[in-house]
């Protein structure tokens, strides 16, 4: 599948400090220390409705994370999918009365170019689910001879299920206990109450062919893949085992992640699947969060289409840390177009303060668990400095664009 066009990242001198985040397994900010190159697998979209600004907020936090990891010498192996076969989209099409191949169609291109506008690097593996039926085909085997998985006894519909014992380290991801995972699994997209498996937990592999959805064939039977299983055959195939990087947003963690990781490490000795587990807070409004089933959401194309610079999009996004939870709002907006044209102003100026400490100091707060917050308020001081007349460097302007473009994205 067609990504989008990656914009220029400038190079910036000088030795940054190693990146730290926060690993959700751990519970606590590990050093991240890939290879040469670096991998990261950041969950897509689902694509029946536009992108708003919770998608938004995920995607450049992961973008940041890619341009740091660019600015300490690493290339970076980026995947990304795109579940372009699931129930919401089939719902959504059914209610607008539109085949569901189109409005993933035209859903996704809306998403391209959305990244594109907000200056999101591209991932180098842009994979949609239809694409890789057969690896998971593949992978659904192998779990089936390991004993990892079974079927469910039910003529009409003999599903795939995931064992969750299959592995002893079940559950170490997301931390939860029992009750907490019984909860989540039930509201984000579990079947619990499916008659016929072991284990009120175990999640689908391969969903069996009903009337009126779409499968492909395979030697359990013609069906379509399951949610978790889609991403772990994804990174598992491109990345391999241990890559090192496995983003989303929080409500990602349990179950689609636990179960992404436990699928592969199933058929890899429990090695781990990801070495860092990372996720971003939600976005809300009006002191809800932002969901497609609240209707309350801010869409990334609708700013587009009032002509809000994206930079500003994404000052307003990175002014408050990736792991809280936020609420997006007028205000917010408001201050990131002020605080973008502060920035344009003072690197417009004909002199500044030298521009090595603030450089220092936004890669110091960058690798600090991307602490973007800290990282914008070096800049805002020497913005202040420019605009009360201090220092006298006719090119820290020009230093302090590049960095803001090559870390944060942000044209000035």
């Amino acid at each position: 599948m067609q990504s989008w066009s990656s914009p220029t990242i400038p190079e910036i001198t000088g030795n940054p400090p190693a990146l730290r985040l926060y690993d959700t397994a751990a519970r606590q900010v590990q050093p991240v220390t890939p290879g040469p190159e670096a991998t990261m697998y950041v969950c897509g979209i689902t694509p029946y409705d536009a992108t708003h600004m919770g998608h938004a907020a995920t995607y450049v936090t992961f973008d940041t994370v890619n341009r740091v990891l660019r600015d300490l010498g690493h290339e970076v192996h980026y995947v990304q999918n795109v579940t372009d076969v699931d129930d919401p989209l089939f719902e959504r099409a059914e209610r607008d009365g539109i085949d569901w191949r189109d409005l993933g169609t035209r859903e996704i291109q809306l998403f391209r170019d959305d990244m594109e506008a907000l200056r999101v690097l591209p991932p180098r593996e842009y994979v949609g689910a239809m694409e890789t039926v057969g690896e998971v085909v593949e992978m659904v085997g192998k779990l089936l001879a390991s004993g990892a998985a079974y079927i469910v006894d039910d003529a009409e519909f003999p599903d795939v299920y995931h064992r969750t014992d299959a592995t002893e380290t079940f559950g170490y991801e997301s931390g939860y206990d029992r009750a907490t995972m019984e909860k989540f699994f039930a509201e984000r997209g579990g079947d619990p109450d499916r008659a016929g498996k072991r284990d009120t937990l175990d999640a689908v592999l391969w969903r069996a062919e009903r009337p009126g959805e779409p499968s492909w064939p395979s030697p359990m039977g013609p069906g379509r893949p399951g949610w978790h299983v889609e991403c772990s055959a994804i990174a598992l195939n491109r990345l391999g085992i241990e890559f090192d990087i496995q983003g989303g947003g929080n409500d990602l963690i349990f179950p689609h992640h636990e179960f992404s990781a436990a699928h592969g490490e199933a058929l890899h000795a429990d090695r781990r699947f990801a070495r860092h587990y990372v996720h971003t807070g939600m976005m809300g409004l009006d002191g809800e969060k932002m969901s497609k089933s609240r209707g309350n959401l801010v869409f990334v194309h609708k700013l587009r289409e009032q002509g809000v610079d994206s930079g500003a999009v994404r000052l307003a996004l990175l002014a408050e840390h990736y792991r809280g939870d936020r609420m997006w709002s007028d205000e917010v907006l408001d201050a990131g177009v002020a605080r973008l044209a502060r920035w344009r102003a003072a690197v417009a100026a004909s002199s500044a303060p030298t521009a090595d400490a603030v450089i220092a100091r936004v890669r110091q707060h960058l690798a600090d668990d991307l602490d973007t917050p800290k990282a914008l308020a070096a800049i805002d001081g020497w913005a202040a400095d420019v605009a009360l007349g201090i220092g006298s460097d006719p090119d820290a302007g020009a230093a302090v664009a590049q960095v803001v473009d090559a870390l944060l994205g942000v044209k000035l």
